[in-house]
């Protein structure tokens, strides 16, 4: 067995925090993302910013991809997050350049939730279409890889 590195157990550690059912939920969309992206840079982001201050929920991330800014400077950041919110779990898919391409493609078909330029957000996984959330985020994933 391969030793896990810091991120993982931080995942780990974030996921045990979770109370069930959403924890069982939460686990079975990583335990998915990682499926469809097995090779990919996972990311855990406590919510914390660099005084310790809660400015997010956490979150977990998976791929990578650089944003570019306006002055030319770029940053390393996911692809796709995930995170859990009083209301639910919330699937992000970040860098794609049309706003509405998300609504316009997946929102009609996945089920019950709220879709956004970069989110998807449900009550709990019964609520949508897992096949269809599956092609969201390998299409977003397509749009957003970076080429070395």
């Amino acid at each position: 067995m391969p030793k896990m590195t810091n991120i993982e157990e931080e995942i780990n550690a974030y996921m045990a925090t979770i109370p069930d059912p959403k924890r069982g939920e939460i686990q079975e969309l990583h335990d998915t993302i990682l499926g469809l992206m097995p090779n990919c840079k996972l990311w855990y982001l406590d919510g914390k910013d660099e005084n310790g201050k809660v400015v997010s929920n956490p979150s977990i991330g998976y791929g990578l991809r650089a944003i570019k800014y306006s002055n030319g400077s770029t940053k390393d950041f996911y692809q796709v997050g995930i995170s859990t919110n009083t209301s639910g779990i919330s699937v992000y898919i970040l860098g794609i350049e049309d706003k509405n391409y998300l609504v316009q493609t997946y929102g009609n078909e996945i089920g019950k939730a709220t879709v956004t330029g970069y989110c998807i957000k449900f009550k709990t996984l019964k609520n949508i279409k897992l096949e269809i959330l599956k092609l969201a985020v390998l299409d977003g994933v397509k749009q957003t890889q970076t080429s070395n």
